[in-house]
């Protein structure tokens, strides 16, 4: 059974680790997964340990990408966040899209993924592109269209995504640039 790590004082005072079994010590009504217990023990009042091998594909996915949620309200009983996974095959570009309200921030694990969006800060619209490497990070800000797209013809790209809604929020688009005014 895995091990639920706590820290404990040791014998002259200082604070220290101890192992305790998952399940007993200090939680023994808990189970060890972010699942709720059977006698109904709330989701909110622990910490919920989601295993790389535990992430849940059962997620919007696009063509050339695959989507895994590790926290959701689906699995850790979360309200205002989500945070998963995202696999962008080699050559795959996602559809133009913005995440509603939802701010996301997006950290590149593997591959150089880019991301495309209009600026038009300076009266003409502008697309942008920028091109990432493993360790970077981006912000998407809410309502913001833009593109996600993995250019190498041999690499998948991995990012890992934060967003502050409790499930992801995808909303496609027929382009990057707004409508023209009426």
């Amino acid at each position: 059974m895995p091990t639920a790590h706590r820290h404990a004082p040791t014998a002259d005072g200082e604070p220290g680790a101890s192992c305790t079994e998952a399940g007993t010590g200090f939680h023994p009504h808990l189970p060890d997964h972010g699942r709720p217990a059977a006698d109904g023990a709330p989701l909110r009042a622990r910490l919920h340990h989601v295993r790389a091998g535990e992430l849940d594909g059962d997620t919007a996915q696009s063509s050339g990408m695959r989507r895994f949620a590790a926290i959701s309200g689906g699995t850790v009983g979360s309200e205002k966040l989500w945070m998963g996974q995202t696999h962008v095959a080699p050559a795959t570009a996602s559809s133009d899209h913005h995440h509603g309200e939802s701010e996301t921030a997006i950290h590149v694990v593997s591959g150089h993924p880019e991301f495309v969006f209009v600026d038009d800060s300076s009266g003409t619209p502008e697309e942008i592109r920028l091109r990432t490497s493993p360790g970077d990070y981006i912000f998407v800000p809410p309502f913001v269209p833009h593109r996600e797209e993995n250019p190498d013809l041999t690499e998948e790209a991995v990012v890992v995504i934060a967003r502050s809604t409790q499930e992801a929020i995808v909303v496609n688009l027929p382009s990057l640039y707004p409508p023209p005014s009426a």
